[in-house]
């Protein structure tokens, strides 16, 4: 009996030494992070024409600067959420014989936001929904004089920046 309870005391200890070492649910996890951090902003602001010098100015030092393909920049970015699946992005930007950006590459491609993606939008402006009124708004009221304004409100085209001057210094 006595040696009984000893061993099963013993197996008990073992055993709660033994699950101390094990991970538990709930344990945090620290989110690892490398690379450059590459936005969906930054991929729409580029333009085919721009110079190593302007495309380093939106996207940062490349990560990957290849010696013997020294017109093509990588910028690589992968993230790993508190021991989840590691997640990898890449970007590739190529560049001409006279420095300037010729074409981009990668998981990133213009005008397609992965925030907008996620939301079911197509990146096209959202229209408002329209309310329909039970009732007119009765002639010389406030809100037929705000409706009458609203109509006739142009509407004034965003000019697009001209790309920065190319000149060397």
């Amino acid at each position: 009996m006595q040696k009984t309870r000893l061993l099963l005391t013993s197996l008990t200890f073992m055993g709660l030494i033994a699950l101390a070492g094990c991970s538990f649910p709930g344990v945090y996890k620290i989110d690892i992070q490398q690379g450059n951090v590459v936005t969906q902003d930054m991929i729409d602001q580029l333009r085919p024409g721009m110079t190593r010098r302007q495309v380093r100015f939106i996207m940062g030092n490349p990560l990957l600067t290849d010696t013997f393909h020294a017109n093509r920049w990588d910028y690589l970015y992968s993230m790993q959420a508190g021991g989840s699946q590691r997640q990898q992005e890449r970007v590739t930007l190529n560049f001409d014989g006279n420095d300037q950006l010729v074409s981009l590459s990668g998981d990133f491609m213009p005008g397609t936001s992965r925030d907008e993606q996620i939301l079911g939008r197509d990146g096209s402006p959202e229209q408002a929904p329209t309310q329909q009124q039970d009732e007119p708004a009765a002639p010389g009221s406030l809100l037929e004089q705000i409706q009458r304004d609203v109509d006739n409100v142009e509407t004034v085209p965003v000019p697009t920046p001209e790309p920065l001057e190319t000149s060397p210094q």
